[in-house]
């Protein structure tokens, strides 16, 4: 069943019933809508698209910030038979262009967050971009776009009935490679369809829960362990903002039963609670039976003393990537405590290996790549062969992260083969940061890597080895750096020299080793 057709039929079976609520805490405002407006507003969406010209097959651009609106839009674009492309709403100006332009997108919807970087690249969209949509306050709607609720008001809420099969594709999910440039990963019907069943396989969600989304919906997991709660018409919460006392008003007043945290909320919520900031007797709490972690390695330290603090709780973690459909291709599973600090098993319907550099599996408890097998795999990288043929192999996904299993068949990882540096759940890539620092007219060398952080997984470490002569200060990194996106800047600068091989190629692993030892420790 195409997910266009879940949503149809909740409106059916549930129409008068709430299906998403939005808190944004910081303006005290909450809104919700049932699920008969949530299929109205998809297929509004879905008909001004098609009379403003999309047909199956084209490209819609969807970049907002989390927000009740936002899966109506993506499942009207998705009724259309177009391909829905969400962008990560922190890419600069530069990088939206550049997946638009892979993506040939039609339709570029955006939020009010936006107008400065779309303006800034809107002349090199005029050859493919048609049509633009604002969802955001109809005085700011810039003179090139049409406001969204114009857009629904002149639309009638009826399914426009393109024909959609299962194998059709859906959408275009961006990811990065080690240098950092997006890749599209292209996903189909199936595999959409697919992550409902199996988030809520794992996570055994009945029309009674209430799932609490704090994560950016552009991502895959995000959407995906709401996708649980979706297939079985339950309700779920969509809060702005990471305060912990937000998190627990939203959880207590909201009757939240399920909540995916990243490592630094949930270590935010135990400091609170430690402080007295948060008073867990002025919570009803009773109901929230699973609080499960994704996107970075979790500390078992963390879930020991979590369980102190909540000891009902239903723990869980999972693993996957944007091109095997999100998480779960590998997951810890509710009842494997006795494992934290494992990433899990295979997945309902997924196999794994682990093998060497020519696809062989190793030795149980020898290290090695990860590659993952099953019905979320993404078709190809999107006009990039060369990077579909190096990881996509006979169906297999090689995943780039090197893992070992052990006499238990639960898997472990071990590092990444790439540096990518996770970080609070998003990708920082060392090169892009290396290439902005070596413009430093002080900087003789420069190598970026990610080191150990109990609250946000890893850190972006700058060892930055100075010219001959000169003399550098953190206030001048730190100065030199502003002009970098937040999430970007180094967190740590280290004065040091950065070892290269005889190929010139920095030795990492080197730095990572002298350098753990500074890492943070984690202390509630």
């Amino acid at each position: 069943m195409l997910i266009t057709e879940i949503l149809a039929r909740n409106a059916r079976m549930y129409g008068s019933e709430t299906a998403l609520i939005e808190r944004e805490p910081e303006k005290n405002r909450r809104q919700e809508i049932t699920w008969k407006t949530f299929d109205d507003q998809a297929n509004q969406m879905a008909q001004g698209l098609i009379a403003r010209g999309i047909k199956k097959g084209d490209r819609v651009v969807h970049l907002m910030t989390n927000c009740i609106e936002w899966l109506p839009i993506y499942f009207g674009i998705l009724r259309t038979g177009a391909w829905a492309v969400p962008l990560n709403f922190r890419f600069v100006a530069k990088t939206i262009r550049h997946c638009a332009q892979i993506a040939e997108a039609k339709a570029f919807i955006f939020g009010e967050e936006f107008i400065e970087r779309i303006n800034a690249v809107k002349e090199d969209l005029d050859g493919f971009v048609e049509t633009y949509i604002f969802v955001g306050p109809k005085e700011l709607t810039p003179s090139y776009a049409r406001p969204y609720q114009d857009v629904l008001e002149a639309a009638p809420s009826i399914d426009p009935k393109v024909e959609i099969k299962v194998t059709d594709e859906a959408a275009l999910y961006f990811t990065s490679g080690t240098t950092g440039t997006p890749k599209a990963t292209l996903l189909t019907h199936r595999n959409l369809e697919f992550s409902c069943f199996l988030e809520n396989l794992h996570h055994n969600q009945t029309h009674e829960d209430n799932f609490l989304c704090i994560p950016p919906l552009y991502h895959t997991g995000a959407k995906m362990h709401w996708f649980g709660n979706f297939i079985v018409g339950a309700r779920s919460v969509i809060l702005k903002g990471i305060k912990p006392k937000w998190i627990m008003d939203a959880i207590s007043e909201e009757k939240v039963t399920v909540v995916w945290l990243l490592v630094p909320w949930a270590l935010d919520i135990l400091f609170a609670i430690q402080s007295g900031e948060i008073k867990l007797k002025d919570y009803t709490l009773d109901q929230w039976r699973l609080m499960h972690i994704g996107a970075q390695p979790v500390p078992p330290t963390l879930i020991k003393e979590w369980k102190r603090v909540f000891p009902h709780h239903q723990y869980d973690t999972t693993y996957g990537l944007t091109e095997s459909t999100g998480p779960g291709c590998v997951h810890l599973g509710m009842e494997n405590m006795h494992k934290v600090g494992a990433i899990g098993l295979p997945g309902f319907d997924w196999e794994i290996k682990i093998v060497d550099d020519r696809l062989n599996p190793v030795a149980k408890g020898q290290p090695g790549e990860l590659i993952v097998k099953g019905p979320g795999v993404m078709i190809e990288y999107y006009k990039n062969p060369e990077a579909t043929r190096e990881t996509l192999v006979d169906g297999w996904l090689l995943t780039g992260d090197v893992a070992r299993q052990d006499e238990d068949g639960f898997i472990w990882l071990v590092d990444r083969k790439k540096d990518v540096v996770i970080t609070g759940g998003e990708n920082i890539y060392p090169v892009e940061i290396e290439d902005f620092l070596q413009a430093h007219p002080k900087i003789h060398d420069v190598a970026v890597i990610g080191l150990p952080s109990l609250r946000l997984g890893e850190i972006a470490t700058a060892v930055i080895q100075a010219k001959a002569g000169e003399e550098l200060t953190q206030e001048e990194i730190d100065v030199f750096c502003q002009t970098l996106p937040r999430y970007k800047r180094p967190r740590r600068i280290i004065f040091g020299d950065v070892p290269r091989n005889p190929t010139g190629k920095i030795e990492k692993p080197k730095l990572r080793k002298k350098y753990a030892g500074i890492s943070e420790s984690f202390k509630v």
